[in-house]
C-alpha cells in the first residue's frame, strides 16, 4: 500500500469517529436503500455476489461506488474485524474520499 492507499483508510477510520460511516453488508445496504449513503466502498477481494449486490443497487440509487482494499484493511481502518463493504455518510467527506481515489 502507498500513501495515498493509507490516506483513504484514514478517513475511513476519520469517519467511524465522526460517525458517519457504517460497515457490513445489512448496514450498508440499509443506508443505500434509506438513501443516507454518499459513497459506498466494497472490498477488492469481496465475494462475486456482494459486488454485484453493491453494484446493482449503487447503480439503481445512484450513489457513488468503488472497489478498494481487501477485507481486512478495510476492517482494520475502521477498528473492526474484517469489512467486506462500508458506506460514508457524510458528503463533504465522501467527496474527499473520491477524489482520492480517483487520483490513485
Amino acid at each position: 500500500m502507498g500513501l495515498k492507499n493509507d490516506r483513504i483508510l484514514s478517513l475511513l477510520g476519520l469517519a467511524v469517529r465522526s460517525r458517519n460511516l457504517v460497515s457490513g453488508e445489512f448496514s450498508t445496504e440499509k443506508a443505500v436503500k434509506a438513501g443516507k449513503a454518499e459513497l459506498v466502498i466494497v472490498s477488492g477481494d469481496a465475494s462475486d455476489n456482494t459486488k454485484k449486490l453493491f453494484t446493482d443497487k449503487c447503480r439503481f440509487y445512484h450513489i457513488p461506488f468503488y472497489l478498494y482494499a481487501s477485507k481486512e484493511e478495510l476492517g482494520k481502518a475502521i477498528g473492526k474485524d474484517v469489512r467486506s463493504s462500508v458506506a460514508v455518510m457524510d458528503k463533504g467527506l465522501a467527496e474527499t474520499i473520491i477524489k482520492r481515489l480517483e487520483d490513485s
